[in-house]
């Protein structure tokens, strides 16, 4: 599934929460290793926050605020 796909699970966005957890796991906790399905959770949650607005919550996302500054840090660091 893809990430923006899972804006529409129950709760939204919780298979990219998950696949975190996976890689987390299979990777000894080295976060490093896990930076790509990080960043689709944030890509998932962008969307959720875009087509339900601000005032929306899901367990699997951030607060709008912290998103917004978690995807300009990413952004920065793809340039």
């Amino acid at each position: 599934m893809a990430p923006k796909d899972d804006v529409e699970a129950k709760p939204a966005c919780h298979p990219r929460a998950c696949a975190i957890q996976n890689c987390l796991t299979s990777n000894g906790y080295n976060e490093a290793k896990c930076q790509t399905v990080i960043k689709q959770l944030y890509e998932c949650c962008e969307s959720f926050y875009e087509r339900y607005g601000e005032q929306a919550s899901t367990v699997s996302c951030p607060k709008p605020n912290l998103l917004k500054l978690k995807m300009k840090q990413l952004r920065e660091e793809g340039k």
